[in-house]
């Protein structure tokens, strides 16, 4: 009897032991939420659940990644003011979304300032761009730019075709809700709108814009072709995205696990990038047999138009910084 006993005693005894294993182990995993506006089919989101695989992985399953996309935590101002309230942990935007906070970040997106790809994965190597990110931390308290990743070329959809700045004048055009994006449009007289990235679609098909401007994967994913007759290949801005980590998040983890958040961001954006050139480069023949009309333009008269008309001071920019990233080589 005491034998039974004691085998029953120590069988009850394991089964405490495990459950109140299984219960550190739950509360020692730290679950983070990473929020962007991008579609599921998009490189972003799915490098995103590739790094939030990683992550976990590389840091023994300590923290769980969940990953929200397509605006499902708020459009984009929202989620960079959630990075403050501490309602989202990681996210991705653009720098112009960003530079409300600290104005200076916005240089790379005065028009025409990129050559190409290359010029713009090497301003995100570049000393400049440290500064820039260092300054942006300061002044939000602890949000700290954690990785980068190519966005593309913006070119501009639109059911009026315009084939130089005039004609684009009394066009309605759809823009990101940041002073940055209006500076091409502006110019040539326009009339920038800016509109959540969730709601284009709709305002493009109702007519309530008339034009639009996104990297042509954006205008692929979004399916801005379906209501755009016209391309114009303005690619006024080349853009990149910020990954960023609030400051609650990063104070979660270990310098090492810092470090290991940093590299898996940093070769997501790396693998994102690749994807989304590979598409760019793909997309005009395919968007022509859609039957998309697609017109090339004297990228030098938008540029020289901008110049004359938009100040780097009504940006809130440094014109000093500007020239920087203009000869990064």
């Amino acid at each position: 009897m005491n034998k039974r006993f004691a085998i029953k005693l120590i069988a009850a005894c394991a089964l405490v032991a495990g459950a109140a294993g299984t219960a550190t182990l739950a509360q020692a995993q730290t679950k983070l939420k990473w929020a962007h506006v991008y579609e599921t089919s998009e490189p972003y989101h799915t490098q995103a659940l590739w790094a939030a695989e990683e992550f976990k992985k590389r840091t023994n399953g300590k923290y769980e990644i969940q990953v929200f996309p397509a605006s499902s935590l708020g459009k984009e101002s929202d989620i960079n003011q959630g990075l403050q309230l501490g309602t989202v942990d990681i996210i991705y935007t653009g720098a112009s979304f960003a530079a409300r906070s600290f104005p200076r970040l916005a240089v790379s997106y005065y028009p025409f300032t990129f050559r190409d790809a290359d010029h713009v994965m090497a301003y995100g190597k570049s000393d400049v761009f440290k500064e820039l990110t260092e300054g942006y931390k300061k002044a939000t308290g602890g949000n700290t730019v954690i990785g980068s990743t190519y966005y593309g070329v913006r070119q501009s959809t639109t059911n009026k075709a315009f084939r130089n700045c005039d004609e684009m004048k009394g066009l309605k055009m759809r823009v990101p809700d940041a002073p940055a994006y209006t500076a091409m449009p502006k110019a040539c007289g326009a009339n920038p709108t800016p509109i959540a990235f969730a709601e284009v679609y709709l305002a493009l098909q109702n007519g309530t814009v008339d034009a639009q401007e996104n990297p042509l994967p954006t205008i692929e994913a979004k399916k801005f072709y379906e209501v755009q007759k016209n391309i114009v290949l303005t690619g006024h801005i080349a853009d990149m995205l910020l990954t960023i980590a609030s400051p609650s998040a990063l104070a979660k983890m270990s310098p090492a696990d810092q470090k290991i958040l940093a590299e898996v961001t940093q070769e997501a954006g790396i693998r994102a990038g690749n994807e989304i050139r590979k598409r760019e480069g793909e997309l005009l023949e395919e968007f022509k047999k859609k039957g998309i009309n697609i017109i090339v333009v004297d990228r030098n008269d938008f540029q020289q138009r901008v110049l004359k008309a938009i100040s780097f001071e009504s940006m809130n920019l440094d014109k000093k910084d500007w020239d920087r990233v203009v000869a990064i080589k």
